[in-house]
């Protein structure tokens, strides 16, 4: 699991070709963790002293900050491993509604060989 984290920020602003699933909710999740990580730790830090507390949080900022990139990126090859253009990210804008059809997109399975490259959960398997 932590290598499939790993790979994504090597492809850290890469927003062409695919990525399957299990790439995308992997590094959802590692980074959901972190950020649990990063509330414990500031709340332990905090009660020691505020300024510690504060450093943690200015630590988990500069963390939040930098996986913009990474996450955008993944996301648009989530979404063309679907068959789907990554603009299709700004549906999430739609109130109510956005947000679930994004979900939706995301949780579909790889389409065949598209115009964004051949199935990577074939390359995986091969």
């Amino acid at each position: 699991m932590l290598d499939s984290y790993i790979a994504t920020f090597k492809k850290y602003a890469e927003f062409s070709g695919r990525a399957t699933r299990s790439e995308y909710w992997t590094f959802v999740l590692g980074n959901i963790v972190v950020a649990i990580l990063f509330g414990i730790l500031g709340a332990i830090f905090t009660q020691i002293s505020d300024v510690l507390g504060g450093i943690i949080g200015l630590l988990y900022f500069v963390f939040a900050i930098g996986i913009i990139l990474p996450q955008l990126g993944v996301l648009v090859r989530r979404l063309h491993d679907t068959g789907r253009s990554g603009w299709w990210y700004w549906i999430s804008l739609v109130p109510l509604v956005g947000f679930i059809i994004l979900l939706v997109f995301l949780l579909t399975d790889s389409t065949d060989d598209n115009e964004y490259g051949p199935n990577p959960k074939k390359a995986q398997a091969e």
